[in-house]
């Protein structure tokens, strides 16, 4: 390793100098953790509510417990000035499409932005951010150029390592995930791979450029979205056709090489969201891509479906639609976490809502107040024990422990449970039972 090299990862080791974690969101807040135990953190993020509870040692996102914040060489602000006394910015921001499905690029325009206002010469910015392929070279750089008044590649470097956190998956952690790393240019490759080495134990993969590190993000869950796609999609046709889809899906298993993945709602932050930056970029260049859309219509289609087959078995027992009442149980975008982005059960309810039905919202993670400003939705403060409906959306622990008996006894008469992804199949005799 030439010794420039040498000088910014040595100094970074021996804490001569700092690593700056900016967004400490789901992704940010493990990385600047798990870097702290090896190195001297600056952990960032513009929510000065979220920073004073991280300086509590309390994760706002209810990931990480309190004992993992102990003994770290860390410090968390809200200050941008605290960022001038570091020389390793990773930027690990949100970057969620708007309502027309377009990249909302605002939270990463501003990183940058805010790192061009500190960077100095022979320093390095990372980006983990999920973008499309060119957004750091051709979007996110040149801001740090024009606030830093520095030239890429001759006064400071840059790399992309595309985060890989999956909430809720306590064995498929930060440090058990090969990380893949890239950067603007050998010297800076060598570099973010040695810290990133330094803290990853399942090792990291040198990808050939920036480029190539941002596609492979984007296509790991567009490639998720389509194989849940096509589930989707035979799940209404073996619907149409009387077939349970978990019966079928059991029978294809048994072939070595059938890939299991199964129907549902597709939300959250990376398999909903990450392919519209693919499209996104690719309907730039003049190629509309067919196969990508046509599985995010699927996917984005399921919650109107299962409402629409809700309001169907309603109707065939005999209930009015305009005064019928259901439990929607789990809101959250999957099981055992309390994100809510991007959750296609707030869509599910909406849909429902539209038939004047009364809709009841429990999830042992979600925070009302979160959920009424981001979906105008608030969790129901007391479970009744008379809905003509129970659709179980979230396959929550706390609900794949319940009984039959506790879904009769939440049940008026001639009750129906709706379980989205199977989970009491061949196991609900007292109530009408649908499962895609």
């Amino acid at each position: 390793m030439p010794e420039q090299q040498k000088d910014m990862y040595r100094a970074l080791l021996a804490k001569e100098r700092k690593i700056a974690v900016i967004g400490l969101g789901y992704v940010g807040l493990p990385i600047a953790l798990e870097f702290a135990r090896y190195f001297s953190v600056i952990g960032f993020d513009i929510n000065h509510a979220r920073v004073l509870q991280m300086q509590q040692h309390i994760d706002p996102s209810r990931e990480i417990e309190p004992a993992e914040f102990e003994n770290k060489d860390i410090v968390f602000t809200a200050n941008p000035q605290d960022l001038k006394s570091a020389h390793f910015y990773i930027i690990a921001v949100p970057t969620p499409v708007d309502q027309h499905k377009v990249p909302n690029l605002k939270p990463l325009i501003s990183a940058s932005e805010t790192v061009g206002k500190v960077i100095k010469k022979g320093d390095y910015v990372v980006y983990e951010s999920t973008v499309y392929p060119g957004c750091t070279e051709e979007d996110c750089i040149p801001i740090v150029e024009r606030f830093s008044g520095l030239k890429h590649g001759v006064d400071f470097k840059s790399g992309y390592s595309p985060e890989r956190i999956n909430p809720g998956d306590k064995e498929h952690s930060l440090t058990k995930v090969v990380k893949v790393v890239s950067g603007n240019d050998a010297e800076s490759l060598e570099v973010i791979a040695k810290v990133y080495e330094t803290a990853i134990t399942a090792g990291v993969h040198r990808a050939a450029s920036i480029k190539v590190a941002e596609a492979a993000k984007v296509i790991e869950n567009t490639q998720r979205d389509l194989n849940i796609a096509l589930m989707n999609e035979l799940s209404i046709i073996f619907n149409r056709m009387g077939i349970n889809t978990y019966d079928v899906l059991a029978a294809a298993r048994t072939k070595w090489n059938f890939l299991p993945f199964y129907p549902g709602l597709v939300g959250g932050h990376c398999i909903g969201v990450d392919p519209y930056y693919l499209t996104y970029k690719s309907t730039e260049l003049g190629y509309k891509p067919e196969v990508i859309l046509s599985g995010r219509r699927v996917n984005d289609f399921m919650s109107s479906h299962i409402a629409k087959r809700a309001v169907q078995l309603l109707i065939k027992a005999g209930k009015n639609i305009g005064f019928a009442k259901v439990l929607v149980m789990g809101v959250t975008f999957k099981e055992n976490v309390s994100d809510i982005r991007n959750s296609k059960v707030a869509e599910l309810v909406h849909e429902l809502q539209s038939f004047s039905m009364q809709v009841h919202l429990t999830d042992p993670f979600a925070n009302s107040e979160e959920l009424y400003e981001e979906y105008q939705l608030h969790l129901t403060p007391q479970i009744d024990n008379d809905y003509d409906c129970i659709i179980m959306a979230v396959k929550h622990t706390q609900y794949e422990n319940m009984t039959e008996q506790d879904f009769v006894n939440l049940s008026s008469a001639k009750g129906i449970l709706i379980d989205v992804k199977g989970c009491f199949l061949n196991r609900i005799t007292a109530l009408t039972y649908w499962t895609l």
